[in-house]
């Protein structure tokens, strides 16, 4: 029996597993590295072992410093969790030869399963359907297909080919990201299947031969091939569900499989089944099945570790629907680049359970108010989950959550995953991976372009209570008065400029934005302070919570200031806004066409050299953070003037990569 378990893994799934123990009555030591010293998992943990480092590499990818970790805090059990070290053979044989229980599949399993080519020879020999597959570029004659790893998953390393002109670069641009991602550059080229959906069946095994199918999730909507909704069960046929259940346990009994495992297929429009990869762990999407069947699937993967036969022999019957998002730091809008900083506020409203069982809503999260957000790891900062009676109603509880909740400090693509869960097609399991690029309209902001300058006269107005509150003398008078009640305030934010002028007994009396609204659509159109303004009535201001009647119509701002940061939150959405100073001191100006790194990473190529005329959009060079490549484009047509990093060389966030000058207007 396991009484003290050491989790080999950090962040949301780390404190998952911990709830469980907890629940149990395990033991329980978390490993973290220098970053991770004040996050939440390890105050929760009964004991922590500190790897020295940061980077991966360095520290949860140390399969000596685990095992040291295990031996000295006296574990006898290994959790890998997900990711890292989770689908490593060469781990979970040596936690087993050190004497330590494994919680996972056996080496041999993961071994077999770890080889995407080799596991596609095994299954098909097992019956299991597969698409065409090539591992010699040359061979390819049959477009689209997919460039992927052969020793890694997450869609790292992935890349659609449409023509045989761009292979080349895909397979090199994909070995480069899979050799960074998982220390292995090997790649193979599988047919690319249009409008597929992505779904997968959750199954389990346990030593005394039992594999069961605990039911079907659908994770079709991705960006870059990563999953960013799932649910279960997933909208299927019932034939289609059958035939899916039977492939993945056929799947499972190939390799005797032990524990928790995802079996992923690509669903074709014809309604074709085929393969495309197994996971030899525990999956991030796992709540949803968990909400659905009652189980717990990290006390199954406990009982099991234990040599507890499995307590269910057959596919349980789902009940009701739930629906996961992954709430990630990055700017959907911006290639889904990833964002760090810190997290001011991270608050969702009537949260049933965290970690646990919640027949309404679910979350699990790795990082609390003030948390880090770092560029040495993946992007996710949570899962939250809804559970209802019928699918309509769980995407609409889960959409109201989000659009609800305070997320403040970091960029999120919350906006994005709200548009998706109310669009048309996601009611009507319209679904498929290319639905994000079939629908551009949900990477615009929640928050209508005509709303922005009330949330920043919300803004405004906090500040001015704020200010009026901390005064040590004449406390009392309304927020923002003056001498002189005839000249308006005046509040610089970044995008926007706000004049208003209150009257003696503190009612708003006048108000103006000045200066655009900084979006693509804005850009094109007049200024927005031409458009007339609406009525608004100062219903009350508070530092934290502003009320205006806008044309008849209650809105209810809240807002909370962090330095110069101010984010409103709304009934229509949110926004951030930085105060500019009223006195700014001056600073050094940069050079016209200065392209800045817009988080810390290394410039992998260069592309382009000093003195080349370059045209909008060319690729000048590649940076890459959080274990993905991004491109640096030419913003406009000109030419190269500074290319003041190297290949190889490490930046951090501002540093400038480029200097393009643009070309002069003819005209």
């Amino acid at each position: 029996m396991i009484t003290k378990l050491l989790v080999a893994n950090r962040g949301e799934i780390a404190r998952r597993v911990l709830a469980t123990c907890r629940a149990l009555g395990v033991a329980t030591v978390a490993v973290h590295s220098d970053a991770d010293a004040d996050a939440p998992f390890v105050a929760e943990a009964d004991q922590a072992v500190h790897l020295p480092g940061n980077t991966p590499a360095e520290t949860y990818l140390r399969i000596d410093a685990i095992l040291d970790a295990a031996r000295r805090s006296g574990a006898d059990a290994v959790h890998p969790g997900y990711g890292f070290l989770a689908e490593n053979a060469e781990f979970a044989a040596a936690v087993t030869d050190a004497g330590l229980t494994w919680v996972g599949p056996t080496a041999k399993a993961i071994a077999a399963m770890g080889d995407k080519m080799a596991a596609k020879a095994l299954l098909a020999d097992a019956g299991v359907p597969m698409l065409p597959t090539w591992t010699d570029p040359d061979q390819v004659t049959d477009f689209p297909v997919l460039v992927k790893a052969s020793a890694g998953g997450g869609g790292r390393g992935m890349r659609v080919v449409r023509d045989a002109a761009g292979l080349a670069e895909a397979v090199a641009g994909a070995r480069r990201e899979a050799a960074a991602a998982f220390g292995d550059g090997t790649v193979f080229i599988e047919r690319y299947v249009e409008r597929g959906r992505h779904v997968e069946v959750q199954i389990f095994g346990d030593t005394h031969g039992t594999i069961v199918a605990l039911g079907v999730r659908d994770c079709s909507i991705q960006r870059r091939h990563q999953k960013i909704v799932e649910e279960a069960p997933g909208v299927l046929p019932d034939d289609v569900r059958e035939r899916l259940h039977s492939a993945a346990v056929a799947a499972g009994r190939a390799v005797d499989y032990v524990g928790a495992g995802t079996v992923e297929f690509l669903l074709a429009p014809d309604g074709q089944v085929h393969f495309l990869e197994m996971n030899t762990r525990l999956q991030v999407e796992h709540p949803v099945t968990e909400l659905t069947t009652g189980l717990d699937l990290v006390r199954l993967q406990l009982l099991v570790a234990e040599g507890e036969p499995l307590p269910l022999s057959a596919t349980p019957a789902a009940e009701g629907h739930a629906i996961e998002v992954r709430l990630c730091a990055e700017e959907p809008a911006e290639g889904f680049r990833p964002a760090t900083g810190t997290l001011h506020r991270f608050a969702i409203p009537e949260v049933d359970a965290e970690f646990g069982p919640a027949r309404r809503l679910r979350l699990d999260s790795g990082v609390v108010d003030g948390s880090t957000v770092s560029v040495h790891y993946d992007s996710m900062l949570a899962k939250l989950v809804a559970w209802a009676p019928t699918r309509a109603e769980a995407a609409r509880a889960l959409a109201g959550a989000l659009v609800r909740a305070e997320l403040h400090g970091v960029a999120t693509n919350r906006d994005l995953l709200v548009r998706v869960l109310r669009s048309p097609d996601f009611a009507a399991a319209d679904v498929d991976t290319g639905f994000l690029d079939r629908h551009p309209e949900v990477f615009a902001p929640l928050l209508p372009a005509d709303q922005f300058p009330l949330a920043a006269l919300a803004a405004a107005l906090a500040g001015a209570a704020a200010r009026r509150a901390a005064a040590p003398v004449l406390a009392g008078l309304p927020s923002g008065w003056r001498n002189v009640p005839a000249l308006p305030q005046l509040t610089r934010f970044t995008d926007i400029e706000i004049s208003y002028r209150l009257t003696r007994t503190g009612a708003l009396a006048e108000w103006e934005r000045k200066g655009p609204f900084l979006t693509p659509e804005a850009e094109q159109g007049p200024p927005l302070n031409t458009e007339p303004q609406p009525r608004v009535e100062l219903v009350s201001a508070a530092p934290e919570r502003v009320v205006l009647d806008v044309d008849g119509v209650r809105h209810a701002f809240r807002v909370h200031r962090v330095g110069s940061s101010v984010f409103v939150d709304g009934p229509d959405g949110a926004a951030s806004l930085t105060e500019l100073p009223r006195l700014p001191r001056p600073t050094a100006a940069l050079a016209a066409g200065s392209l800045l790194a817009p988080l810390p990473g290394a410039v992998t190529r260069v592309h382009v050299e000093v003195g080349q005329r370059v045209t909008a959009g060319d690729l000048l060079l590649t940076l890459e953070a959080m274990k993905l490549e991004h491109p640096v484009l030419a913003p406009a047509d000109g030419v190269v003037a500074e290319l003041p990093v190297p290949p190889g060389g490490q930046v951090e966030t501002g540093a400038v990569l480029a200097v393009v000058d643009p070309e002069e207007d003819p005209q």
